[in-house]
Formats: structure tokens, sequence, C-alpha cells
């Protein structure tokens, strides 16, 4: 379809476009409209509003719904035939409030406090000169505080028009019974949006959108796709968007299968398990096997993309391996790749204890150090675990099944984090399944602080105003929180928990305000609390400041 050529028009009067490998509609703003059943409750300004429509006992979970208090922002043009001659932008809150206030570049602008409550505040800007463009976001009143930040709003004047951005719901891949949609954003209201693949000469033109600032185009071929948007018919198109490739994949991915941190111990036999199912699509079935047989057990969920699996009154022929997958709510649809396995093992202390025993020796190892746990059973064939044990917290550290009759865990690297006492367990893999006792427990101390860790900038030279910052802090421990704070404050700038022992600390739409030297450290309060060192300062030079 070439570009500009007439398109048959709906009842709505927009122009509709029919395609083999892509169909097109437009999703109008409707933020402050909410189901009259939702009952919504003010958890903080910093958090979103959790609504729990229930509980499922089927594989066809009911989701808990996320209601957001982030406010949108866009531009308004008195005419799209010059878009930055007479602009005003628009604040859109997601609750009725007294309270709206713009920032630019990152400084704060004007606060407003009205009086009457509403849903939205028009500043307006006039034509757009050096003075006023810049990169613009908004937030409004939530309580006694404030939401967070709005979307970022680039503010031109440039006859070359700033680009929308572009993404993927709910995935960027393509499967049978999946609906994959891409949505572009642009921030003039008004405009026409465009949707170009990679390879194609043309463009797939979308009807004009009066009242919004979106577009949501459904996809059905793979392949890297960018959008675009122009004002009026004759205008020029807007900056590409960054490229979203969209995948054609044979099969649903795998979704991820993991203990509850209750369950990661040695079970005894009568006591419950719970295994938790993360996959990366809403609202699908579910289904938990342990090898090829399926489990029928009960479910719930308090979340759209994830099951807990509750294993209660577990035999001993129940230890062994355990996998999860999903498929859409389309019974016809083929299931995902089975999850990683999960094992759980159990044993009912029949059978006499192992030696558990440390190499080197000393109890006492430097940081740094290789350690090995050796754990001697009577005989080869047997299933054995570590145990590590933090005040009340009983963990699963490592499985082996060895040749021998001896498994033999490495604890690399080791720091202050390692410090714990430890013991092991065997369970024979054959009926009846019997397990042993614990051995003695072996008691490790590292001493002195943890690994310190070190503080990168991904950026080079001056930040420009209205630009995030972004700070990698490598750690050398996983599954902890990293915390970025600006030299001489005490209270972090922003927090991050990851299972990697490195994070991305992001420093959003930053101002003059936030030029300075900042350092990270990482911390956990479980099982075990510690904190680490701060690292080597690293300094942000803010454009202009």
């Amino acid at each position: 379809m070439a570009e500009g050529s007439c398109l048959p028009r709906t009842n709505s009067g927009k122009r509709s476009v029919s395609s083999a490998t892509l169909a097109v509609s437009l999703r109008p703003y409707h933020p402050d409209i909410h189901p009259a059943e939702l009952r919504l409750t003010t958890m903080s300004m910093q958090m979103a509003f959790l609504l729990l429509w229930g509980f499922s006992l089927s594989p066809a979970t009911q989701a808990a719904v996320v209601i957001e208090t982030q406010p949108i922002l866009w531009a308004e043009a008195e005419s799209l035939l010059e878009p930055w001659a007479n602009v005003t932008l628009t604040c859109r809150a997601r609750l009725e409030t007294l309270d709206f206030q713009l920032f630019r570049d990152g400084v704060p602008q004007e606060r407003v406090h009205l009086d009457l409550i509403t849903t939205q505040h028009q500043f307006p800007l006039g034509a757009v000169t050096g003075d006023n463009q810049g990169l613009y976001r908004c937030r409004s009143g939530l309580d006694s505080g404030w939401t967070q930040l709005s979307n970022l709003l680039e503010v031109t004047g440039a006859e070359s028009l700033p680009a929308p951005l572009l993404s993927s719901k709910p995935v960027s891949w393509i499967a049978p019974g999946l609906n994959t949609t891409l949505l572009c954003r642009g921030g003039l209201r008004g405009v026409t949006f465009l949707l170009k693949r990679t390879g194609d000469d043309q463009f797939l033109e979308v009807a004009e959108a009066p009242e919004d600032v979106e577009a949501t185009f459904s996809v059905y071929q793979a392949g890297n796709y960018s959008c675009s948007y122009r004002t009026h018919a004759a205008g020029t198109p807007s900056k590409p968007s960054a490229t979203v490739t969209v995948e054609d994949l044979a099969a649903l991915p795998p979704p991820k299968l993991s203990v509850n941190r209750e369950s990661a111990e040695v079970l005894r036999p009568g006591e419950g398990a719970t295994l938790v199912c993360q996959a990366p699509l809403s609202s699908v079935n579910f289904q938990l096997r342990r090898g090829k047989e399926e489990l029928h057990v009960t479910m719930s969920s308090t979340s759209p993309d994830r099951v807990f699996f509750q294993l209660n009154a577990l035999a001993l022929g129940d230890s062994g391996l355990y996998t999860c997958r999903y498929r859409l709510n389309d019974e016809l649809t083929p299931w995902s790749a089975d999850s990683s396995p999960v094992e759980l093992l159990l044993s009912d202390e029949t059978l006499p204890g192992p030696e558990l025993s440390a190499e080197p020796a000393t109890l006492s190892p430097a940081p740094g150090a290789l350690v090995q746990l050796l754990c001697r059973g009577p005989r080869a064939g047997l299933r054995f675990a570590l145990l590590r044990e933090d005040g009340a917290s009983h963990r699963v550290h490592g499985l082996q099944s060895p040749a021998g009759a001896e498994a033999r865990f490495e604890l690399r690297d080791v720091s202050l984090v390692d410090s714990a006492n430890y013991s092991c367990v065997y369970a024979d893999t054959a009926p009846p399944f019997a397990g042993s006792a614990p051995s003695a427990r072996v008691e490790l101390r590292v001493d002195g602080p943890l690994p310190r860790p070190q503080l990168r900038p991904l950026w080079s030279g001056a930040v420009s105003p209205g630009h995030d910052a972004v700070l990698r802090c490598e750690g050398h421990v996983p599954e902890v929180t990293f915390e970025l704070l600006r030299v001489g404050e005490t209270v972090a700038s922003t927090t991050l928990w990851v299972t990697h022992p490195s994070a991305d600390l992001v420093l959003t739409y930053v101002g003059p305000q936030h030029a300075g030297n900042y350092s990270c450290r990482y911390r956990s309060w479980w099982p075990k609390p510690f904190l680490s060192e701060l690292s080597n300062p690293v300094e942000l030079q803010v454009a202009g400041s």
C-alpha cells in the first residue's frame, strides 16, 4: 500500500488498514475510568494500587490488578500544520487531585494548587523557542505527597519531529494463539502513526488519532519494526523510533520454577512445600509435573504471571525433579517448553548420619579462599545434600550424586557471607527411599570485610539535563540489594534488588541538582544481615550546571 493512498473509512470516521501481516487499532487513554467494582486503597505515594480480584484453585488463575498512579504528559498544538507555533502541555493524573507540577530538563517548574479537584491540568507554553524547549515531565498530588514523574516528553521546536517510542505487548515474539502488538507512542496529540518493517519499502498507515497520542498494531510476522508519525498528510514523518525485534517462536519459551524460601530445605515425610512457577505472559494455564507425570495439586495466585503450587503431606517417594509449563487459555494451543527442573529431597532420618569435613581443615579461612566441604556416606549410589544453617533458616546449598561414597561441595571466593553452620545428609534413590540423619555441624567463620563493590558510569563526559544517568555497581555477592548514595548523604538515591552480583542503578531525569559524587554499596537482610563498604566515588557532571 503506498503512502498517502486512500483507505476505507470506518463508522467512526477513521480510516483502517487490512493486511495479511498487520492489523491496526487505536487505544484511547481513559486512565481516570476504572471498573466500578474496584475499591482503591492508597498504600503509599511510591507504590501502585494493588487490587486482588481473588484466588483461583484452577489453572486459569485470576490475577491481581495493578492500577498505575503515574501521570501522563502530552503536547497539544493549536495547529498541526505548525505544531510548535502554539503549544500546550497537558498533565493527566490517574486519580483526582488538587496539585500538579511541571519539570523541564530535570528542574522543577511551577507548582499548581487548584481550588477544585480534577484529573488533569494544562500548562501553556506558547511558541516553542530556545527558552522553553527541552525535556518535560510532570507529577500530580497523591495523599500528602506526590506521584512518581510522568513519561518523558521532548519539545524541540525544530522542523524535525522527535522520535516516538515503540514497545511490544505483552512480549516481543509471536506464537500460535498469541496476540502480539506493537505500541507506538508519540508526544503530540492528534498525529498519524506509521509502522515500518525493515526490508519493506513502504509504510503501513494508521488512521488519524485526534483524541490520542498512541496507536496499537497487531503483528503477525517476525521482523525488525520501527514507527514514526506525521502531523498532517503532506508533512514529513518524524524521526523513527528505536527498532523492536519480533521473533517467530516454534514453541512458547519456558517459565521459571523456584522453591519458595520456606521450602528450600531437606523435608521430612508429612511436611509440605510450595513451588512458584512464573511465565513471561499473563493469564495463562499452568501445569506442574514430576518427570512426565502431571500433578493435580492446590494452586493459588496473587499475580497474573505466576502460580503457587502447594504440595501437602509429602512422602519419601515424592523426592525428585519437578518442572512446570504453561499454555494460552485456548486449550488447543500447545504447551510451552518445560522449565528448568527444581529438586525436592526428603529424608526420614532412619539411616546413620554421614561425616562432614572441610578442606583446608581450618574453620576460619581467609577471604577469597576456596573451601571444599566433603560429605562421606556409607556407600555409592546415594543422593547428597549440603545444608546451610543461619539462625532459624535452613537451606539446601547444593545437591550431588557422586560416583563414589563421597560428595565434594565447593565454596569459591569465600567471604563474610559464607559464614554459617553447615551439615549434610544423604538419601537412597531407590525404594523405600530412606534418608539419613544430618551429619555433625561444621561451623565456618570468614573474618574481614565484605568485598568492596566497584562503581562505573555508563556514559562519558557531562550528562545532558533531562536524561537518565546509569551507573553500574559491581559486587561479588548475588541476591542482594544495591544502593546508590550521594557522597555525604545517608539516604540512598536509588535501590535495586537483583539476583546477579551487579546492578545498573539509574538516576532518572537528572538536572543540575543531581551533580556531585556518588558511591554504591550492597546489603542483605536475610538470612543474615550484612552491609558492604562503599565503593570509590564517581562524579556526575550535568551539562550547564
